[in-house]
């Protein structure tokens, strides 16, 4: 196509042909021809009845996530299909009846996303799995240390909401004047946002409306298969360690040391979305805690702690359990946040580098011509994303006007948490969500639990164990995880809609609404869970909540020091604390093709503390989808996705109906439950006598 021609026709058909290869390679050109509606014919009501619908639902599935094994897979996906396949249905009949006043358009698809991600996002940073359940008295009788009323806060409804309100919006706030620097000026990648973005635009097109309704049709069979697969479960629960959950798989050894498949419909799917190196990272993790260490560390009982401890003290193996895990969380999270704020800084320097001199750094709707060598589809993106800009005085002004309201609120809230501890998150705040959401659009990890825990050791410590430390550091986690988590997500949607030709206030505003419907869904779906089921956050219950416990004992950490550990766990906890600092590190030395056969250390740390027994689910997940790749790679590609997602919503939702049941006292009838052959003979021998 570049070689020189001496005569004109030939020139013009070389630029004819030019253009048609570009009409191919362009996604803009496919909707030249489309009208970009308003950003208020973006938001319609059906797209938020939609959202609110959808919104509950994903809560309902991140907060089993949450209160289970604490693994979150990325459900952006699902949130697009679904969002598509309501309206397109909704409108479809709408046509027919001939009432359709507004087409459905990609657009109105990205708020759909954005809102539902938003709402179940709060479940997450609201820390109802972590720092927030930390502080209730169920955890806090796990541990020994600060275990008195200025170190504990039960959940209740109206203080729940009232946080989340107060803390939740500051983030959006923060980041909306750096938005153009962010998605024009340093063209970040935002891998989930831009990902999203291509798959709603193929929804949009003739072809990939025909593979989204196949996609759903596979998610809808899938998720009646969960959902009857949950309900069938459930006759055979009727006490502890009943039914398929507690199926000893590989015998009743394996299975005291939480070697087991149970059966989860929802791990099997999240197993099909994590990458293999994940899966089995996390089945390595399990192998080397309950397969080797854990055993090893039992026969010491006598020598390295006391042999009549606890088997739930901190003094006993629970310590080395949670301690060790923590280590490892810890030096994994740091290697991370040193190596993202360097890469930060440094892709700063080069971006302000290349600026000419004199020039200011480009903040909020300040305009940026475009560049002569932009393709057409960025040129047509760019040109609409500065259409619609959001004033900067709206974002100061929020960002000052809910900050007052929150340093006035919060001390009300959480008596430890000092006015003068907030005014300091919240002049660093800002920085730190820059840090995050730019860092995210280079290498697409959130690092806001890594932020939070920062939060915890030094909110924690300079309040004081006097003064309730423990309980101020959970607190001031919650305040810095929702402000950089919601950052973020605010720049992965901006990236969404700059591809979608979304315009930023739909998405700021799709945003705000999301996250107030969050505020209030995820508290009431968390209340319902605490009611529903009493055993919650209890060690070996169907829902442990594990991550409830490490926050609340890096916390206790923060402000006690380490005098409280058994013997040589804090030696241990050093040696994989460094391990896990190393092993990141080898694995950047040796470079991308041999890194994904080295394990990450995150990864390996979460079943320390949990057990084996979801790794199993995950690593078949993993299998199955390996298998389906190497059948027919195309269609596990394309259908892949839905078929996890299926699993993963059907048993969800089935956590609501089990939830009333257990709420209206609704006992399962049958306990289905595994002896050894001689538990079963003094079983049967003092039925018989």
């Amino acid at each position: 196509m570049a070689m020189d021609r001496s005569n004109s026709v030939n020139r013009k058909k070389n630029d004819d042909t030019q253009i048609e290869g570009e009409a191919l390679d362009s996604v803009e050109r496919i909707f030249e021809s489309k009208e970009v509606p308003s950003w208020q014919s973006q938001l319609t009501l059906r797209a938020f009845v939609v959202s609110f619908i959808l919104g509950v639902l994903f809560t309902f599935i991140v907060m089993k996530l949450n209160l289970t094994t604490g693994i979150i897979p990325s459900l952006n996906v699902s949130a697009g299909l679904l969002g598509f396949f309501f309206v397109k249905t909704w409108t479809r009949l709408l046509e027919k009846s001939g009432f359709l006043k507004q087409p459905f358009t990609r657009q109105e698809n990205t708020v759909i996303q954005t809102c539902v991600v938003a709402t179940s996002g709060i479940a997450f940073s609201g820390g109802f799995g972590s720092y927030l359940f930390g502080m209730s008295e169920v955890v806090a009788k796990q541990a020994v240390e600060a275990n008195n009323a200025a170190n504990i806060k039960n959940p209740s409804l109206g203080w729940m909401i009232g946080f989340l309100f107060v803390v939740s919006f500051l983030g959006l706030f923060s980041v909306v004047p750096l938005r153009k620097i962010m998605i024009i000026d340093f063209k970040l990648t935002y891998p989930s946002g831009t990902a999203t973005a291509h798959l709603i635009n193929s929804f949009h097109t003739p072809q990939g409306a025909k593979l989204a309704k196949k996609q759903v049709k596979a998610l809808g069979k899938f998720f009646t298969f969960s959902f009857l697969w949950g309900f069938f479960q459930w006759f055979f629960t009727a006490g502890d360690d009943c039914g398929f959950a507690s199926f000893p798989t590989f015998g009743l050894k394996a299975y005291e040391n939480r070697f087991y498949f149970d059966f989860s419909a929802t791990y099997v799917g999240v197993g099909m979305i994590c990458p293999y190196l994940i899966n089995i990272s996390l089945l390595l993790g399990s192998i080397l805690s309950w397969g080797i260490m854990w055993p090893l560390i039992q026969d010491r009982k006598g020598h390295w702690y006391p042999a009549d401890e606890s088997p739930a003290s901190f003094h006993g193996l629970q310590g080395y359990k949670v301690f060790i895990a923590i280590a490892m969380i810890l030096g994994d999270g740091l290697y991370n946040f040193c190596k993202v704020l360097g890469r930060t800084l440094y892709g700063l320097y080069m971006q302000l580098r290349i600026k000419n001199e004199g020039a200011v750094l480009p903040v909020g709707a300040r305009p940026s011509p475009p560049e002569p060598s932009m393709s057409f589809d960025d040129q047509r993106r760019t040109e609409l994303f500065l259409k619609d800009q959001i004033p900067t005085w709206v974002a100061i002004v929020g960002y000052v006007g809910i900050a007052v309201i929150s340093i006035i609120t919060l001390p009300h809230i959480f008596h430890q948490l000092k006015w003068y501890h907030i005014i300091v998150i919240y002049i660093f705040a800002p920085v730190l969500a820059f840090c995050n959401a730019y860092g995210c659009g280079l290498t697409d990890w959130s690092l806001a639990s890594t932020y939070g825990k920062l939060a915890i050791f030094t909110i924690g410590a300079w309040a004081g164990a006097a003064h309730g430390g423990v309980l101020a550091g959970l607190a001031a986690c919650g305040v810095m995880m929702n402000i950089v988590s919601t950052a973020s997500d605010l720049s992965q949607d901006f990236k969404t809609g700059y591809m979608t030709l979304a315009s930023p206030r739909s998405m700021f505003i799709s945003q705000i609404i999301g996250t107030a419907m969050g505020c209030v869904i995820s508290p009431c779906v968390f209340w319902l869970f605490l009611k529903a089921f009493h055993s919650l956050g209890t060690p070996g219950s169907a829902y442990p909540a594990p991550y409830a416990l490490v926050f609340r004992s890096m916390s206790i950490i923060g402000v006690e020091g380490f005098s409280a550990l058994p013997k040589h766990c804090l030696t241990l906890c050093y040696i994989f604390f460094v391990g896990a600092i190393v092993i990141n590190g080898i694995r950047d030395l040796v470079g991308k093709n041999k890194a994904k056969y080295i394990p990450l250390p995150m990864a390996m740390a979460i079943p320390f503390y949990l057990g084996s027994y979801f790794t199993i689910d995950m690593c078949l997940g993993s299998l199955i989808l390996f298998v389906w790749s190497k059948i027919n790679k195309a269609k596990a590609d394309a259908f892949g996705p839905a078929v996890a997602s299926g699993l993963i919503c059907g048993d969800g939702v089935w956590t609501l109906p089990s939830s009333i049941l257990a709420l209206a006292g609704v006992k399962p009838p049958i306990c289905m439950k595994f002896l050894s052959r001689k538990d079963n003979t003094r079983v049967d021998s003092f039925l018989n006598s």
